[in-house]
């Protein structure tokens, strides 16, 4: 087990240590990359970018931004918008330089498993037209994590 610091100074595993990420994990970095966000905030932008295909219920996200905390992949935002602007009582969080490198090892993980898949042509080309999107992906139970 590889491990790096973070600017903490704690000791952390090694990106590669904490793969696989679970999809509702995966997600929520997704989410944080380049913006803080409030929970609720996260959820839409999830069922956004995923045109509705994926949708996080509220249970699922406060049990991984839970994780999430403790793993130190996220972390919450000190910094509050302007109370006239927003609700005092949400949290805002933002991805941690550790859950960007996770992140950036998940994906690249990801990234060779496709790769792979197409090298074996699981997709028939009929198939392939959504590739570049999440195109016809449907989940189970009406997509919901």
């Amino acid at each position: 087990m590889t491990q790096t610091q973070d600017s903490s100074e704690t000791t952390l595993p090694a990106p590669e240590d904490v793969l696989p990420l679970t999809p509702a994990t995966f997600h929520v970095l997704l989410a944080l990359v380049g913006q803080e966000r409030h929970g609720y905030s996260i959820m839409r932008e999830v069922e956004s970018y995923t045109r509705g295909a994926i949708r996080l219920g509220a249970t699922t996200l406060y049990r991984t931004i839970k994780q999430m905390l403790a793993a130190r992949l996220i972390e919450e935002a000190e910094e509050r918008p302007d109370p006239e602007l927003d609700d005092e009582r949400r949290r805002y969080y933002r991805i941690t330089p550790f859950g960007q490198r996770v992140l950036q090892a998940e994906t690249r993980r990801l990234a060779a498993l496709v790769a792979l898949a197409h090298e074996k042509c699981v997709l028939a080309a009929d198939d392939r037209r959504g590739v570049g999107g999440l195109g016809g992906v449907a989940l189970a139970g009406g997509g919901a994590l």
